[in-house]
């Protein structure tokens, strides 16, 4: 039976392959690694994930929670921001926390006292493209960058989070920014316990030297005396998981446009906040424009090629659709949502959350 369409579909052997990377320089490098639920937090497919990894990392109460129950182990709780009403869930919930400056460790670190407690360090430069997502962007907020501001927090913490990387798949470019962070930052990083470098290293990627990245963070632990974390979001889910869409309508605005009943400004939403296109089929001459299906005039997935003239009805297979697409899925238009589903190793497809107008209604009030 073929299951309607949009869906995300995971393919479990791709996720493996990740894993196996993810547990190959677990091994050869000493360092952990935490699944930054940020960026996928699909949990019907951590019963796979926690057998390579160390736990989870959060951004806010509900990720972290989520977390905890459904993923277990070591459980890192991180927020730009804690609220009054979350702190003593977020420590009942987690290992460690991470503040994100000062103040915050001044309001709350009393009652984080039973465990682990860290600041985020701004290093103040990070390998981002983007203006939007640049965590050293000027006059950045997050984390504490000021060495002397860092240095008397030392009698309160056990680590630092240093997130300065995003999709930087250059090998040389980490190590000469991790080598820069040692030589600002060492007096600090040597009474710390240990060290998260975060998230954004594009490890799993094709031809990445991983043990070349193995042997830099198992010299970098040995330098310092700390135990490093790795916070994979991408990585992990990178290329595991398509959107599935269908053909509704084909029409000719000066080039041919296919709507398929999905759309960007629901369904992979960090399309149009980058301004990017979708990983579309590059098969063939039969050139369309994919679009969605909302009232929005640039909701546009991108181009895409076929070996043959594309029918109403025709699927199609949009690429690399779980990194912080899955997360942000919304009801925009009240387009339906995809369902969820899984291809096992065995080939078999299952859908494993389905979505309907119940849920719409629940959203609202």
């Amino acid at each position: 039976m073929t299951l309607q369409t949009p869906h995300y579909l995971i393919d479990m052997a791709r996720l493996r392959a990740n894993m196996e990377k993810v547990a190959h320089l677990r091994e050869a490098s000493g360092a952990k690694a935490l699944l930054a639920l940020k960026c996928f937090a699909t949990w019907s497919v951590f019963d796979l994930m926690r057998d390579y990894m160390d736990g989870t990392t959060s951004s806010s109460l509900y990720e972290l929670r989520l977390g905890r129950e459904t993923f277990g182990k070591e459980t890192h709780a991180y927020s730009v921001a804690w609220a009054d009403h979350e702190i003593d869930d977020a420590v009942s919930y987690a290992d460690k926390i991470i503040f994100n400056s000062l103040s915050q460790l001044d309001r709350f670190g009393a009652r984080a006292a039973d465990i682990a407690t860290g600041l985020r360090l701004n290093p103040r430069f990070s390998t981002s493209g983007f203006d939007l997502a640049d965590p050293a962007r000027p006059f950045s907020r997050l984390g504490e960058g000021q060495v002397e501001r860092l240095e008397s927090a030392l009698d309160r913490i056990s680590g630092v989070m240093i997130h300065y990387n995003c999709e930087n798949g250059d090998f040389d470019l980490f190590d000469r920014q991790l080598t820069r962070i040692e030589d600002e930052f060492g007096t600090i990083l040597q009474r710390l316990d240990w060290v998260s470098l975060g998230g954004g290293i594009h490890f799993t990627g094709e031809g990445y030297p991983l043990d070349r990245l193995a042997d830099r963070l198992k010299a970098f632990q040995d330098r310092f005396g700390v135990q490093a974390y790795l916070e994979p979001g991408e990585a992990s889910i990178t290329n595991t998981t398509t959107l599935e869409v269908s053909v509704l309508d084909i029409i000719d605005t000066g080039k041919s446009v296919a709507i398929v009943d999905s759309s960007t400004e629901a369904h992979m939403l960090d399309l149009l906040i980058y301004r990017q296109d979708a990983r579309l089929p590059q098969e063939g001459d039969h050139r369309y424009q994919i679009a969605g299906k909302t009232c929005l005039a640039g909701d546009i997935f991108g181009e895409a090629g076929f070996d043959r003239p594309l029918q109403i009805g025709d699927r199609v297979s949009i690429q690399d659709a779980a990194g912080y697409t899955m997360v942000k899925k919304n009801w925009f238009n009240g387009v339906a949502m995809p369902s969820i589903a899984i291809r096992d190793e065995d080939g078999t497809i299952r859908t494993v959350r389905s979505f309907g107008y119940d849920e719409f209604k629940g959203s609202l009030s």
